[in-house]
Order: C-alpha cells, then sequence, then structure tokens
C-alpha cells in the first residue's frame, strides 16, 4: 500500500490557508507528483451526462478533470471545472493507480464551493464501473457526507499538498465506509440543492486525487 501524502509532507507549509495569491518562492510548484511515481489524479472519462444548467467547462472534457485541483482558496471558487447541471452526472476513472481502504481518508473530491455559494454532488464509487457503492450525502446544514462543501485550499503555485486530507481542502472519503477494499471509478451526481439564491449551474467538478493507493499492474 501507497500512501501518497507522505510523499509530499515537506512540501506542506506550516499554514494551509490559500490567499488566491501565487507565492514568489523560486521553488517548483507542487503537483502532487513524483518523478517515475503513477499520479494520484483521474487518468480518463467513462460519461458525461449534463443536467439543466450545465456547460461551462464543457468544451474543455476531459482535460479540465483531469490533474491536481487548482483551488480559489478558502473565499473564492475556481474556474477549472466543468459544471454537471442540475441533476447531471460524472464519471472518472484511473488507469495507474486504485484508490484502496488504508489509514484515514482514501479519497478527495475538490468542487468549488466558497461562503455563500454551495453546490453539492452525490459521490459513489466502483471497482469495475458497474457495481456502485455511494456514499451518503445528507440534506441537513452541514450537507454532511456531500461533495462541494469544502473549499479548495490545494493549487499547483501554492505547494499545498492536494493528497494531504488536512491541508489540501475538498472533500474526504474513506472507502471503510462503504465496506469497500479497492476502487478505481468515482462517479459524481449533482443533488439539485444548492445554498444560493439564483440559476443552479449543478456541481462544478475540479479534480479527484486519491490518497491511499496502489498501482493497478501490481494485481
Amino acid at each position: 500500500m501507497f500512501l501518497w501524502w507522505l510523499s509530499w509532507a515537506a512540501c506542506i507549509p506550516s499554514s494551509p490557508t490559500d490567499t488566491g495569491e501565487t507565492p514568489d518562492t523560486g521553488e517548483t510548484p507542487d503537483t502532487g507528483e513524483t518523478p517515475d511515481a503513477p499520479d494520484p489524479f483521474a487518468d480518463f472519462l467513462v460519461s458525461f451526462e449534463p443536467g439543466d444548467g450545465a456547460g461551462f467547462g464543457e468544451d474543455l472534457l476531459p482535460w479540465v478533470v483531469m490533474g491536481p485541483p487548482r483551488g480559489g482558496g478558502a473565499e473564492a471558487g475556481s474556474t477549472d471545472v466543468v459544471s454537471l447541471g442540475s441533476g447531471g452526472s460524472i464519471v472518472i476513472g484511473f488507469d495507474d493507480i486504485q484508490a484502496i481502504d488504508g489509514e484515514g481518508p482514501d479519497l478527495l473530491v475538490f468542487e468549488n464551493p466558497f461562503p455563500g455559494w454551495m453546490e453539492t454532488g452525490i459521490v459513489s464509487a466502483s471497482e469495475n464501473g458497474e457495481v456502485w457503492y455511494s456514499w451518503t450525502c445528507s440534506d441537513d446544514e452541514d450537507r454532511t457526507g456531500c461533495a462541494g462543501v469544502q473549499p479548495v485550499l490545494s493549487h499547483p503555485d501554492n505547494h499545498i499538498s492536494p493528497v494531504d486530507p488536512e491541508a489540501a481542502g475538498g472533500d474526504a472519503y474513506d472507502l471503510a465506509e462503504l465496506w469497500l477494499s479497492r476502487a478505481r471509478y468515482i462517479r459524481i451526481q449533482d443533488t439539485g440543492v444548492n445554498d444560493y439564491a439564483g440559476t443552479a449551474g449543478g456541481f462544478d467538478l475540479d479534480a479527484v486525487a486519491v490518497v491511499n493507493g496502489s498501482p493497478i499492474d501490481a494485481d
């Protein structure tokens, strides 16, 4: 088992707060990858089924949901996303690693929420892309278990590791809660619920990252 976040612990600054500005540190941006190692991000798009209000970022698929998150920080949302629309869904997959049940969260899902603006999604996982298991997404005030709740702090330019659940932001998921030992496919479906007054564009997917993973060809 690989604990991906350990590889980038040295890149995490003392404070995870992202001001939205790019610091001039002279260091190479942290993309969450290491040389000669599989990266922890989605590798391919399986399907995209847009709902009402979708469209933003669709012309940039699949690349807009591949690679690391580009968070806007605690007070701003990223535009490096695709909007699912009300009730829309997206399925992405991994071809070099798979998420496995390890210590703590195994996956991070990154949307673009900020204060006063929240569009939530139901996250599901599958080992084969056919049989799916979903985390509960509550309609309580805190939207417990939903994606699209926590702001995204990690960005390639700010050296906040995108696979550190304590620093990266985003919404964390543990496969143990689904009684799954591994997952290669992730599905996100917009709930149709938003926490602001206006026209809903639906859940906005930025990225998905594996925290605990193992190479697929190792099985």
